[in-house]
């Protein structure tokens, strides 16, 4: 049986002072499916998840969440959680207490009010900080409290704007498990964020956004499956940033830089040496390496390939 269909944009278009932040974007998503969505910076990410939240209005093209316009309708607000990047928490009341808040907005009366944070309290593992001040908790408690709040009302599609940022890896952890669980029970969820690792461990299927367009999109096996029929990829872990001379050698091996000290390459490198040859190579080449990894492209390959000299469009915020 094929699972409901949560999500179907058609054509998706807004400007913003008249600059186009997205220009016909199509995207569906289904019940018990997690969709990451990546894109660089200003490539309209936040707008969308604002136009599926029901938050803003598309000037063109359709869309139905949960059978109905978000921006029209408030009963499909209502199933529709919305995870924000920042804590919306306040910090001087409990986590308990921050529940009730959200869930009287909600429009819960009493009794399905208490149901509602037991309930979601029970599913983030927030029991034993229920009745502790949010200002005091970790960021990873935070983030957790911040997903809890979106899911009083039993949400349809949940949207979760990078919801693991600044926190660490068993708090990241709690966090996958716990999205994990919502995908298991049934709800739609997109996620949008910059962490290859968490869209490769967490997505079904991935979209890239592209200067407000749908740059890549699919399943992400079968995304991987194409990529892996490539060369490896090489990956250089530095001790120290590299001299001018140093990072011109890198490059002149197929390498460029993906952070202050790892350097990466997606094609044959150096001539075609193995690991240890290629290590052996950039040393004698001056460059102060400390480690070189071999292994299959990943999701950032695609993206990289997806986004490549895109330019980069304005967006209305976030």
């Amino acid at each position: 049986m094929r699972p409901e269909t949560v999500v179907t944009a058609r054509g998706l278009a807004l400007r913003y002072r008249d600059a186009p932040v997205l220009d016909g974007v199509d995207l569906s998503l289904c019940a018990g499916e997690t969709l990451a969505l990546l894109g660089p910076n200003g490539a309209g990410k936040t707008s969308l998840m604002r136009l599926l939240a029901g938050r803003l209005a598309p000037q063109r093209g359709t869309l139905r969440v949960a059978g109905g316009d978000p921006a029209r309708a408030p009963a499909v607000r209502r199933r529709i959680g919305w995870v924000p990047q920042e804590i919306a928490l306040y910090p001087r009341l409990t986590v308990r207490e921050n529940l009730d808040v959200f869930a009287r907005l909600a429009g819960l009366g009493r009794r399905a009010r208490d149901e509602a944070v037991a309930r979601v309290l029970a599913r983030a593992a927030l029991d034993e900080v229920a009745d502790t001040l949010v200002g005091v908790l970790s960021g990873g408690y935070q983030r957790r409290a911040n997903i809890a709040a979106a899911l009083l009302a039993e949400p349809a599609l949940i949207l979760l704007d990078e919801p693991t940022q600044g926190i660490d890896r068993v708090a990241r952890a709690a966090i996958h498990a716990l999205l994990d669980r919502l995908r298991a029970g049934g709800a739609a969820l997109l996620i949008a964020t910059h962490d290859f690792a968490e869209a490769e461990r967490l997505a079904d299927r991935v979209a890239v956004l592209r200067a407000g367009r749908i740059g890549l999109e699919g399943r992400l096996p079968d995304l991987l499956a194409t990529l892996r029929t490539g060369p490896p990829e090489h990956e250089v872990a530095l001790a120290d940033p590299p001299a001018p001379a140093a990072a011109g050698a890198l490059r002149a091996a197929g390498f460029h830089p993906v952070g202050a000290l790892t350097w990466r390459a997606s094609d044959v490198v150096a001539g075609g040496r193995d690991g240890a040859a290629l290590l052996a190579f950039l040393r004698q080449m001056g460059v102060p390496v400390r480690e070189i990894r071999v292994r299959e492209p990943g999701l950032e390959a695609l993206y990289l390939d997806a986004v490549g000299g895109a330019p980069v469009l304005a967006e209305a915020a976030g």
